[in-house]
């Protein structure tokens, strides 16, 4: 068995967030197959909804999660692949257009790759910097609707992407806790994006469906159709909120708070079939607090309706609100609280689940099944995409310029990436 794994190609993800940090090693066999071998999660404090606030104390966090996934699979750990999120995460719509020059006129991966280079060219503010370049249709000489162009033939195309940036200083200093913990990283993903791979069912993408990834410190909103992400958006309201709510409004310590949100937490009271009263030990030897549960719930259920409310605001705003068909899927630890899907279902007006990481083979499977890991399952699941699409282009009989071309194309996204943000690192 060590043998068989030495042979398989290892990916990690590594899901920084505000409130815990989570790590995940696997292997991606010859059939694309993803076995979990090793899962670690460390308490998180030096991160501020998203957003790196303090180096050392994210940095140990980091190396604490790595080294319990180490532990556990007995594989040394070199780069990881890190999911990006925070306030400070926008999206931006973009178009760009070129002419095909081709002897004849068939569109190529290498035009494809030209056209959204092309659409990079926007004006940004200088602390902000492209993260990914989604691309959500092609034109080619007025033809619309197309996905995928590669192999037609055409003499203009056109392209219309979504493109998201995020904050230079934000992702330098993520990049930067990674390396001082001793890891090198592999690549950056929306962590939104991430989840998505994880949770969502290919029906779902295709039909419409609104991803909601609750967090300790941001709620990240999703939506696709068609198959393909049409928006995206950083709520800067969590799980972390609620947990603020409930330490001040019954006067208990942040722990003791976590603790009763949840243990004992409900976003929908009208559904508690009776009131229970929950015993809280008094601070510093004082006698014991006496809470009652609909109390608790009341407290959660008025921060979730505030979350509930700005992402009707980013569905409405997307223009996708009349086409999803598959409702809300919700993620992340705050999708945890008890009564959040039938207050959705009130709130939104459509169907609600929660969302479990699916499409996992072997390993470590139950280990995962819990929202929480979500993010860190999906960015295994996209470095397992990126290692079969080296694969297929590996194999795939080309010449000697061709390949060469295939090989630099795997990369190149991300040495842009990486030079463009870390230069001055």
């Amino acid at each position: 068995m060590k043998e068989k794994i030495q042979e398989d190609r290892i990916v990690v993800g590594l899901d920084i967030g505000t409130t815990k940090v989570c790590a995940i090693i696997a292997s991606v066999d010859d059939a694309g197959k993803v076995n979990i071998l090793g899962v670690g999660k460390a308490k998180s404090e030096g991160l501020n909804r998203g957003v790196v606030v303090n180096i050392d104390k994210t940095v140990n966090a980091i190396r604490n999660a790595i080294e319990q996934a180490e532990l556990v699979s007995g594989i040394k750990v070199e780069a990881v692949n890190v999911g990006i999120a925070g306030d400070h995460i926008r999206s931006i719509r973009s178009k760009g257009v070129i002419t095909i020059t081709n002897r004849d006129s068939e569109i190529t991966a290498k035009d494809v790759d030209r056209l959204l280079h092309d659409c990079r060219q926007i004006l940004l503010p200088t602390d902000q910097e492209i993260i990914h370049v989604i691309p959500q249709e092609f034109i080619v000489d007025g033809q619309d609707g197309i996905t995928d162009p590669i192999g037609m033939s055409g003499i203009r195309m056109e392209a219309d992407v979504q493109i998201i940036t995020g904050l230079v200083s934000a992702a330098k200093n993520l990049f930067r806790c990674v390396e001082r913990a001793g890891y090198q990283v592999m690549d950056v993903i929306l962590e939104p994006l991430a989840s998505s791979y994880a949770v969502l069912e290919e029906e779902e993408k295709e039909a419409g469906v609104v991803l909601v990834d609750i967090g300790g410190g941001t709620t990240d909103v999703a939506i696709f159709q068609d198959n393909i992400i049409r928006h995206t958006e950083v709520i800067a309201i969590a799980g972390q909120k609620v947990t603020d709510d409930i330490r001040i409004g019954l006067s208990v310590l942040e722990d003791q708070a976590h603790k009763l949100k949840h243990n004992h937490g409900h976003a929908f009271p009208e559904l508690l079939e009776e009131d229970v009263t929950i015993t809280v030990p008094g601070i510093a030897g004082r006698p014991p607090k006496e809470v009652k549960q609909s109390m608790l719930s009341y407290i959660i259920r008025a921060r979730m309706e505030e979350i509930l409310e700005m992402v009707a605001i980013e569905i409405n705003r997307s223009g996708y609100s009349r086409g999803l068909s598959a409702g809300v899927v919700f993620t992340g630890g705050g999708s945890l609280i008890e009564g959040i899907v039938p207050l959705a279902q009130e709130m939104l007006g459509m169907d609600a689940k929660i969302g479990l990481p699916i499409g996992i083979t072997g390993g470590l499977i139950d280990e995962v099944q819990s929202p929480i890991y979500s993010t860190g399952v999906g960015l295994v699941m996209h470095a397992q995409e990126n290692l079969i699409t080296a694969q297929n282009q590996q194999n795939r009989p080309n010449n000697a310029e061709q390949e060469s071309q295939s090989k630099e194309n795997l990369l190149d996204s991300l040495k842009v990436k990486m030079t463009q943000w870390f230069k001055n690192i």
